[in-house]
């Protein structure tokens, strides 16, 4: 069980890397004309992707297009990068207590 845990996590924190990447990309070239805002669906591909496979990139829909045909939110991006940034708290602190709970019971086990 534990295994599992800790696949699904291992699996979480990849697609918090794949999205990380992308919004770095997005706020690079929110000035290059033409270049469109790349991410993933970040539940779909939790719930659906088996672990070490790719996400799915794609162009998020509703995003305004500027007459440079640049259509990257620097609002959206940076809103992107503070979830990211709690999900991988929240996670790091999920496996932070896991570990804490295995070394009490293997404290107390010897005692």
């Amino acid at each position: 069980m534990l295994d599992r845990i800790a696949a699904k996590q291992e699996h979480y924190l990849d697609l918090l890397s794949t999205r990380q990447k992308l919004v770095a990309s997005n706020l690079a070239n929110a000035e290059t004309p033409g270049y469109t805002t790349k991410d993933i669906d970040f539940q779909h591909e939790f719930l659906t992707l088996a672990k070490g496979q790719q996400a799915s990139i794609q162009e998020p829909e509703g995003l305004e297009f500027r007459n440079d045909g640049n259509n990257v939110s620097l609002e959206r991006e940076t809103r992107l990068l503070a979830e990211n940034a709690m999900r991988f708290q929240l996670v790091s602190m999920m496996a932070k207590g896991k570990f804490r709970a295995i070394r009490s019971a293997l404290q107390e086990g010897r005692g």
